[in-house]
């Protein structure tokens, strides 16, 4: 069945979820309450002026530092109340004075990780015994709610609401610790936790650095000033080459097609859903209560409480129960999940959309495809390298570049796109067949810049299957899971947008702008908070998500930034008339 129809919207209305206490969040003041209050009366029409007093306000409230206690805390796992937060420092640095201060001012030990690190699983963390923060040089800004560290691709669209409201210096400083995880921890991290060590995020190093070097406020205008941001850009685009050597590795390669996948280098139940016990039963009650629909391969015969022989079979069939109490409680009815299943739930993860039903039920084949999303963004990471080194007078560099960049642009087109439904789809190089699963990452390749000019046209004419009241949905597959219909999310919002706006669909573009700031106006008009996702088929931020992850998490980083750059996409008249 072919899953790429037209979608037409209706109205529906809201389901209420109770909101989780807010840990990390700007709450307005008394003068933005009482414009939230009036606001909540007609959403509609919600004055964004008090959103833009919050999200003003909220780059100091989700900023950390390793200056500050308030970085260590992690409620994702779950420690003795005894026991002392570890503050990890890569093993050939030493620990500078703040980090020392650190000792009696936080509580916290300071360890030094066993070994140098060149690239991601060098070090496990199951090695660590006490999962930790990594160091980093330089404040940051988190995205908020249980996200109490610096994340890889949500960096990047926090990085463009810092430079919208001119906070250059921070943006810059978030880009250096990510060029020091490459250069101490092997790779972009997913965050920096340790549980972390062996997987990154969606690839954005070489777009965040061609914002700080782009950005005439990062460096000084002089002649001393042009000098250190050309000594600054050569030692970012080495260290980008390194973290993209990232994606060259086996592993990460899709079979044969030329083309990459996501792929964690740990195995098993990841150690930071030890603060969920319950998503991977519901994963498996959900598979085990739907068995015609497609997950049966996902599952394992186990008992709750295996003996010695039975925990040899599943260390080799599923997971160690011994190593990790998330594996030992991840029972329901008698059955397990398979080792192929953990594979794909943490490949799912460094692709950020953690869960869906894109790659089958959870996502669990995330690791049989090549995925459009991370292929168009090492192309345009391939191209910002060919940039880089243009700039940087590396003629022979840039060439290879091109190169790479124009080979798997010739991949994409060859195995991603679907010329009878006129999308690019996701390839499942295990059974050499295109996906049918509506999803909106097949407007990535109009942000990445290698679709034809009739292929854009193509793609704009189906805007239908994703557009809704709220904004673009995630898909037109109602799951329950927060990376699928209903919900919208700012960071795939944002490229599509830009995507289109760069193919000159400007009504398009400032269309759905309008839609998706109207929603978070509304929102914010409700309760005073800005959220992670929402549902935009009842433009709201009311969420009722039935299996995964349930919350919906406030603060929030990419949302904020994301809100900003939609407004600069708006019309002048546009925005004067909301205000």
């Amino acid at each position: 069945m072919n899953l790429y129809r037209p979608y037409f919207v209706a109205l529906t209305v809201a389901i209420v979820v109770v909101f989780p206490a807010a840990r990390v969040s700007a709450r307005p003041g008394a003068a933005d309450a009482a414009a939230s209050a009036q606001a909540a009366a007609n959403p509609q029409t919600a004055a964004p002026d008090p959103t833009l007093r919050y999200i003003h306000g909220s780059w100091d409230s989700l900023t950390r530092s390793m200056t500050s206690c308030e970085s260590l805390a992690d409620v994702k796992v779950r420690e003795s109340a005894a026991a002392k937060a570890v503050l990890y420092l890569p093993a050939e640095v030493p620990a500078p004075l703040k980090v020392q201060a650190m000792e009696q001012s936080c509580g916290v030990r300071i360890v030094s990780l066993p070994r140098r690190i060149e690239k991601l699983g060098d070090v496990r963390p199951e090695e660590l015994h006490t999962p930790g923060l990594l160091y980093l040089p330089n404040p940051y800004v988190v995205p908020g709610g249980r996200f109490n560290e610096m994340y890889g691709w949500d960096s990047y669209f926090i990085l463009l609401g810092l430079e919208a409201d001119h906070r250059e210096a921070l943006a810059r400083g978030i880009v250096d610790n990510f060029l020091f995880e490459v250069e101490h921890y092997g790779s972009m991290l997913n965050a920096n936790r340790t549980y972390y060590l062996t997987r990154s995020q969606p690839p954005f190093l070489t777009s965040m650095i061609r914002m700080v070097y782009e950005n005439p406020h990062s460096f000084s205008a002089t002649s001393a000033g042009r000098a250190q941001a050309r000594a600054w850009l050569a030692h970012a685009y080495t260290l980008a080459v390194k973290d993209y050597s990232t994606w060259e590795r086996p592993e990460h390669k899709a079979g044969s097609t030329g083309l990459s996948r996501y792929y964690d280098y740990g195995s098993g139940p990841v150690p930071e859903m030890a603060d969920d016990d319950a998503y991977y039963v519901d994963v498996i009650r959900w598979l085990v209560t739907h068995p015609h629909e497609g997950g049966e391969a996902f599952l394992v015969k186990g008992t709750q409480h295996p003996d010695a022989a039975e925990a040899a079979r599943l260390k080799a069939t599923s997971c160690d129960v011994h190593e990790s109490v998330v594996c030992m409680k991840a029972w329901f009815g008698g059955y397990r999940l398979t080792r192929d299943f953990f594979t794909g739930d943490r490949a799912m993860r460094e692709s950020g959309f953690d869960p869906s039903n894109r790659f089958g039920p959870f996502s669990g084949g995330t690791h049989h495809y090549a995925p459009v999303c991370l292929n168009s963004l090492l192309y345009r990471y391939e191209r910002d390298l060919q940039h880089i080194a243009l700039l940087l007078g590396n003629d022979r560099d840039s060439a290879h570049w091109d190169r790479r960049a124009q080979a798997r642009a010739a991949a994409i087109q060859r195995y991603l796109w679907r010329v009878k439904d006129g999308v690019f789809a996701d390839f499942d190089f295990v059974r050499a067949r295109s996906s049918t699963y509506a999803y909106i990452t097949s407007l990535y390749p109009l942000w990445g810049g290698f679709a034809t000019r009739e292929q854009a046209v193509k793609m704009e004419a189906q805007l239908n299957l994703f557009e809704r009241p709220g904004g673009l949905s995630m898909s037109n597959t109602n799951t329950g899971l927060q990376w699928d219909e209903p919900y919208g999310w700012a960071p795939t919002n944002w490229i599509a947008v830009a995507g289109l706006h760069a193919y000159g669909f400007r009504s398009d573009s400032t269309r759905i702008a309008q839609h998706f700031n109207a929603t978070v106006d509304a929102g914010f008009a409700a309760d005073g908070t800005i959220r992670e996702k929402y549902d935009v088929t009842a433009a709201s931020s009311k969420v009722s998500v039935s299996t995964g992850y349930k919350t919906n998490e406030i603060g929030f980083g990419w949302t904020n930034a994301v809100y900003l750059k939609m407004l600069e996409m708006m019309p002048k008249a546009a925005v004067t008339a909301a205000n």
